[in-house]
């Protein structure tokens, strides 16, 4: 027995010294897709040379191996295979080949991570599926809201997401919730202490900060209604419009080259609990759904921005909902770039463009595993370590850190 427990360690030392490369599988053979964002991040924090194998596999991470790397994996419970520098070499001369859809992107730093959200024991951390996704990936950031945008402290960071916010200073139209009511008091407070006469006019400063912070290189994610009203804030400037009273339908005075991915869009009273019709969908976060939103894929060679954004081991997400619950595909703007669609709706669920040196990223929906029914359930990630709706938010966590070329598409 003795000689026996020898042997195997003898095999696993020999293994462990020809290994060159730790592969991170994100097919259907990776036990936990969602840490293994976690384990990239945590690479590029202890400068370990560290690749995104676009379209192999999944979308899988190639690590310099290391012990320390190893056991990283181990207790993260993430699935890994040590290869040695021939198969390393093998893997990296397959993708290289014409022939195939696929490239290697080296990720260079971790980002400085941002979430724009209200600092408050109204907001928890199941309010919000960036915030999820952060946490169970064991990524670092900083929670920021009004008053450090409006102090310019988002220079401090690369990235930045738009917690399902208000940006028209209509505090999200649901004010028959008793946090809702809270939430807008203090942020009433809040306006007039800094001196803003409402709400609204405090929160077009604040987006057209997060405007500026995108066009000087920064990169901008955002979901559901975050998304939304931003754009609406923005085109809304200097027409006259208040968001409280405006009956008409239509907005005569919205100036759409202002906004980042929608134009001609019709503002709805504010009776309605749609702000406009971007959204397609039924305003809800328990809305359920049995049908399905398709990714586009692109070319891995010369696309390389979509083909990070779009990593996955499915191609089709199933539908979830949220207070903007997908996007009108005839108010995309001509010079932003579809990623995901569900054609048979006519609904756009994903969506990407660029302003000045940045980058930005607009997200439909609330929680991509949010349970229908009456009652709010939090989403308890880890069953649901494979979702690929979630795969989507972490591709844009680590889309900074790549070493980009100008796409063709």
């Amino acid at each position: 027995m003795k000689k026996f427990c020898i042997l195997i360690f003898f095999v696993i030392l020999v293994n462990t010294s020809r290994a060159n490369s730790i592969l991170i599988p994100m097919d259907e053979s990776q036990r936990n897709h969602l840490k293994a964002y976690g384990l990239a991040y945590f690479a590029l924090q202890q400068n370990i040379a560290l690749d995104w194998l676009l379209n192999f596999r999944g979308g899988s991470f190639l690590v310099a191996y290391s012990p320390g790397m190893q056991s990283e994996c181990s207790v993260r419970g993430i699935s890994f295979e040590l290869i040695s520098s021939a198969k390393t070499n093998d893997i990296l001369q397959e993708i290289s080949s014409p022939a195939v859809n696929m490239n290697v992107v080296r990720l260079e730093t971790a980002p400085k991570i941002a979430v724009y959200s209200p600092k408050n024991e109204l907001i928890t951390d199941d309010s919000d599926a960036v915030i999820l996704a952060l946490d169970y990936a064991e990524i670092p950031y900083t929670i920021l809201y009004d008053e450090e945008v409006l102090k310019d402290e988002l220079v401090k960071y690369d990235w930045l997401h738009l917690h399902h916010e208000d940006f028209t200073g209509q505090h999200g139209r649901f004010m028959r919730r008793e946090s809702a009511i809270i939430q807008a008091k203090i942020q009433e407070a809040t306006a007039s202490r800094l001196g803003f006469a409402s709400v609204t006019e405090m929160k077009l400063v604040v987006a057209k900060k997060i405007k500026g912070f995108c066009a000087g290189g920064g990169y901008l994610f955002a979901m559901c209604s975050g998304a939304e009203t931003f754009d609406i804030a923005l085109a809304a400037e200097g027409s006259g419009i208040s968001f409280q009273d405006f009956q008409g339908d239509d907005a005569g005075g919205l100036d759409f080259s202002k906004s980042l991915a929608f134009e001609n869009f019709i503002l709805e009273p504010p009776t309605s609990r749609r702000f406009s019709d971007i959204n397609t969908g039924r305003p809800d976060f328990f809305q359920p759904s049995s049908d399905f939103f398709q990714l586009f894929q692109f070319s891995a060679k010369w696309d390389i921005v979509p083909s990070l954004l779009t990593q996955n081991h499915q191609y089709a997400i199933k539908e979830f909902s949220g207070q903007t619950t997908s996007f009108n595909a005839a108010l995309i703007k001509p010079d932003a770039l579809v990623l995901g669609e569900n054609r048979k709706a006519s609904n756009v669920r994903y969506v990407y463009g660029e302003i000045g040196r940045g980058h930005w990223t607009y997200y439909s929906g609330h929680d991509p595993e949010g349970m229908p029914g009456w009652r709010r359930m939090n989403t308890d990630l880890s069953m649901h370590p494979h979702s690929p709706g979630y795969r989507l938010i972490l591709n844009n966590v680590l889309f900074p850190s790549a070493k980009k070329k100008k796409q063709k598409t």
